[in-house]
């Protein structure tokens, strides 16, 4: 067992060279230092973990901890330490048996069954929006058109949110995910979103409708588990979870897909391997790395390398699905793989909770647009799209489409 220590641990979030591929650095970390020590921007000393084995045996040990008011927790952005104890600490940010008792109160919400339920309305949805693409073409961007309505209407419909304050809740979510908001705006823009979301969740518990807020506040009556202000937690949470992260997806996916033409045409002429093809790319991009970032509890040993107790850790997803002892010639983008090990949703008691209804909406998605306008293409070269390098959620800024 080592007790591995750099002079100079590198910068971390590192830089991709190449959009459609992680950092060049991961490769090389994999192979000659899976666990090693990187510098957030914060200055706070950190490890990385690499590989796909050694990520998915860090987010299944119980000697970490998810508990983001930790004082080592490593954040990427410097948060008062009285901001971080006000912030409700749910589901992501807290570990069994606390963890196991509010996914408890959500997850029949999210099974398999009750989120193809969702299917017709959902293509519907998205029919519309295709129809709108059409009559404001011929070239539309992609991210307005697309892939921010798509998951802001399905959580807003799910928990009952007026779609009509999509707009400003957007505003405040890109705040919020972006590295380059300062720590004062940060602040005030998700006091913001908290007052919102209080008004939004009193009205639910003095009048519960039949939607998946409605219902939360009704479960929590029987179990007590969630006070009002850890509803409203769960709210952000799932408000965050449904938006972002299934927004970029889609987009990604779109010009992912026009780069190869070839696994394009499969699809096109069988709809039945989207899923395939969605599973791919959510392996190929793992566009969430910082989700899956802990704290040691106990001296703990990853691959040879000694954690000590209180260190924070960050398990790369990225880096574990670009492992070449996981998945053969990683860096190909196929979507025969069918790898459902992947772990872009993460891995253990914390894994996405809304996984379910993000593959449901990338297929649905993908499939519609790809059928009803089958000259779809990129309207402008894809060296000329600026993806997301400045933001916890990696994805495009503007994808302008034509066809």
């Amino acid at each position: 067992m080592s007790d591995v220590d750099f002079a100079q641990p590198p910068a971390f979030p590192m830089q991709r060279s190449c959009p459609f591929h992680p950092p060049a650095e991961y490769e090389q970390l994999r192979a000659e230092s899976p666990v090693s020590k990187v510098t957030l921007p914060t200055g706070r000393v950190v490890w990385l973990i690499v590989g796909h084995r050694n990520v998915r045996e860090v987010l299944v040990d119980p000697r970490v901890t998810s508990d983001r008011t930790h004082p080592n927790f490593p954040l990427l952005a410097s948060v008062p330490p009285e901001q971080l104890r006000a912030i409700p600490q749910t589901l992501i940010g807290v570990d069994p048996p606390e963890h196991t008792a509010h996914r408890r109160l959500v997850i029949p919400e999210f099974t398999v069954k009750r989120v193809q339920t969702m299917r017709p309305w959902i293509t519907e949805l998205v029919d519309g929006l295709v129809s709108d693409m059409l009559k404001a073409g011929p070239v539309v961007d992609l991210v307005q058109a697309m892939s921010l309505p798509v998951p802001s209407l399905v959580i807003c419909e799910m928990m009952g949110v007026p779609y009509a304050d999509h707009d400003q809740f957007q505003t405040w979510t890109a705040r919020l995910l972006n590295f380059t908001t300062s720590p004062e705006q940060r602040a005030a823009t998700f006091q913001e979103l908290v007052g919102y979301l209080d008004k939004l969740v009193t009205a639910a518990e003095e009048d519960p409708q039949d939607d998946l807020l409605g219902r939360l506040v009704v479960k929590n009556r029987e179990s007590g588990v969630l006070d009002h202000t850890n509803l409203v937690g769960m709210a952000r949470l799932l408000l965050f979870a449904g938006h972002e992260t299934t927004a970029n997806m889609i987009s990604l996916g779109v010009v992912t897909l026009l780069e190869h033409p070839e696994q394009l045409a499969a699809v096109r002429a069988d709809p039945a391997l989207m899923p395939k093809a969605v599973e791919e790319l959510l392996r190929y991009f793992s566009i969430l790395d910082v989700a899956t970032a802990r704290v040691a509890t106990v001296d703990m040993e990853v691959a040879g390398t000694l954690i000590r107790a209180g260190e924070g850790l960050i398990a790369i997803g990225s880096g574990a699905n670009r492992d070449a002892e996981a998945f053969e010639n990683p860096d190909d983008f196929d979507i025969s793989r069918g790898a459902r090990h992947h772990v872009a949703f993460g891995y253990g008691v914390h894994q996405c909770l809304g996984q379910n209804l993000a593959r449901l909406e990338l297929e649905i998605v993908l499939n519609t647009l790809f059928r009803r306008i089958p000259g779809l293409r990129l309207a402008v070269p894809v060296g000329e799209l600026s993806f997301k390098h400045d933001a916890n959620v990696y994805g495009i800024n503007e994808v302008p489409v034509t066809w």
